[in-house]
């Protein structure tokens, strides 16, 4: 059996900025489902019907986060995963910034929420971003074999 070779700094690295980003987002997700009420009023909603949404988009977060683990568990062996999590961070910072866009100047508060949203997925891409760049580095010196689905060192 091959051993596996990577550039431990690099996959290291790139973890941490998915760990980051990951707890990042779970938190977020913990705190819009264990306090509801306390984020409605940022959403412009209020009552039982807003406690649910935003309750709702907590579990979206959760799921959301599915890639951002499976990436942090090994981001080399699962670059798609990472990969996908560097796509919802973009797309989700392209879709806040179009929704901010067309609110008109009559919804500070909510305006201010995506606001929020923007900067926190502009971060996380920021983080992202270089932790892609480490993982394509550091397994450069394995080579998938399509027999065992692992990496082996190139001869």
């Amino acid at each position: 059996m091959h051993a596996q070779t990577f550039d431990l700094p690099r996959l290291w690295l790139a973890r941490a900025l998915i760990a980051a980003v990951f707890l990042w987002n779970v938190q977020c997700a913990v705190a819009f489902l264990a306090a509801p009420a306390t984020y409605a009023a940022g959403f412009e909603l209020s009552g039982p019907a807003g406690a649910a949404t935003v309750r709702g988009i907590g579990v979206l977060f959760l799921m959301w986060n599915v890639p951002y683990f499976v990436a942090l568990l090994h981001p080399v062996l699962h670059r798609v995963s990472l990969y996908e999590a560097v796509a919802m961070q973009a797309i989700g910072l392209i879709g806040e910034s179009l929704i901010l866009w067309s609110l008109d100047g009559g919804h500070p508060v909510a305006a201010a929420s995506v606001s929020r949203f923007i900067a926190f997925d502009g971060v996380g891409l920021v983080a992202l971003l270089p932790a892609a760049w480490f993982t394509r580095r550091c397994g450069q010196s394995a080579t998938w074999s399509s027999s065992r689905r692992r990496p082996t060192p190139v001869a």
